[in-house]
């Protein structure tokens, strides 16, 4: 009797562990579904309540106008061995560094010694220009002028083939039909900007028989066919225009109105050259509201030209802003600028290029007159714009 009690004492307490360890299992297993349950929430789900982001992106484009490299401002940098035109920029390479790509017009061919140099009338450049230009900050250079030519089909292909070899950027002159077909695009803060470029001409030299891609020449439907191409590949389209009556600070009739063509084509900015001094900028408005900016001529950068104001030139700069809401991007232009450079002849007779405002160092009489009225020149017209 005293046996069957304690079996049956102990089968109690096997039965009572047994069912606790049961309950525990299962409440440790529910505990465990919730845990992974949560883990398994969708990440979409739990965020749905978030609103659709807004994306702005900025670049600024800077331009600066004729590198028109005259003989007395090559000779003075021969070293022995070769040229050196660095120490000309170094006064305002910190401002040429500030755009984030920086435009410039290479008025004269890189043929270099082998082709022999020479200045006014038919120019050929030491093709270390072409390295000081890249040191200073230029990003890209338009080669389409009216001096593209000056020695021939063999001068321009040479000076492509430096640029090409050095790694700097150009528009406007082409190695071949396939070449021209290439838009120039730069890559940017996640803005494309495609670069184009035209000229009046070639002081008369007539363009090699079926090679009609060698140089472009203003062709208003060559243009449009090529606005279009760039504005399908790019988010917005700058334009390099050789044009106007040299010496001459205001635009003529026949600028506005390609000025404006131009605009309402797709063009978002026009940078001009030729005139070696400086016109003004102003806002061009299509019919249809969209804004362009148009700086008729930028003047000369670097030169052996001197006075009535063919020494004065600049850095000229625009706010362009990509704003992608819904997938869906616009482009705006804001903030234009004006920076006003001189270029100096010291008095051991080298041409350097300072800023406007420290010109009186440099030998310019009343800079802070010329200083004001240059501003006041380039920047009063964009008032009428906003």
């Amino acid at each position: 009797m005293k046996k069957k009690k304690h079996l049956f004492l102990n089968v109690s307490l096997f039965c009572v562990l047994f069912f606790s360890a049961i309950l525990t299992f299962e409440k440790n297993s529910d505990f465990q579904n919730k845990e992974k349950s949560i883990e398994a929430t969708p990440l979409s789900t739990r965020q749905s309540s978030i609103t659709s982001k807004t994306l702005e992106v900025k670049v600024t484009l800077g331009a600066i106008g004729d590198i028109l490299i005259h003989d007395r401002v090559y000779n003075m940098v021969k070293t022995s061995n070769g040229f050196d035109f660095k120490p000309l920029f170094n006064e305002v390479k910190p401002y040429l560094l500030k755009p984030d790509i920086l435009l410039a017009n290479q008025e004269t061919i890189l043929g270099g010694e082998e082709l022999g140099l020479s200045s006014y009338p038919m120019f050929n450049s030491p093709q270390e220009v072409g390295d000081a230009l890249k040191d200073a900050g230029v990003d890209i250079c338009s080669t389409a002028n009216n001096h593209a030519l000056d020695k021939g089909e063999k001068g321009l292909l040479t000076s492509i083939q430096y640029l090409n070899k050095i790694g700097l950027e150009h528009v406007g002159t082409f190695e071949s039909s396939a070449d021209e077909k290439q838009i120039r695009i730069l890559n940017q803060n996640g803005i494309k900007i495609a670069y184009l470029a035209y000229t009046y001409g070639t002081n008369g030299i007539p363009v090699p028989k079926d090679k009609d891609y060698l140089i472009h020449l203003i062709d208003k439907n060559k243009m449009s066919n090529e606005i279009k191409l760039a504005k399908s590949r790019a988010d917005i389209v700058v334009m390099s225009l050789h044009w106007g009556v040299e010496y001459q600070r205001f635009p003529n009739d026949e600028q506005k109105e390609l000025a404006q063509f131009l605009v309402n084509e797709g063009v978002d900015i026009i940078f001009g050259s030729h005139p070696h001094v400086l016109q003004p900028m102003e806002w061009i408005t299509t019919v249809d509201g969209r804004k362009g900016l148009v700086v008729y001529s930028l003047g000369n950068f670097l030169s052996g030209q001197k006075d009535d104001y063919k020494d004065i030139g600049g850095i000229a700069t625009v706010e362009v802003k990509k704003t992608t809401k819904d997938g869906i991007a616009s482009i705006s232009l804001s903030n234009p600028a004006f920076f006003p450079t001189y270029v100096a002849k010291t008095a051991d007779g080298v041409y350097k290029t300072v800023p406007l405002e420290k010109a009186e160092a440099n030998g310019l009489i009343n800079t802070k007159q010329i200083y004001n009225d240059i501003l006041i020149h380039m920047t009063e017209d964009l008032k009428k714009g906003d």
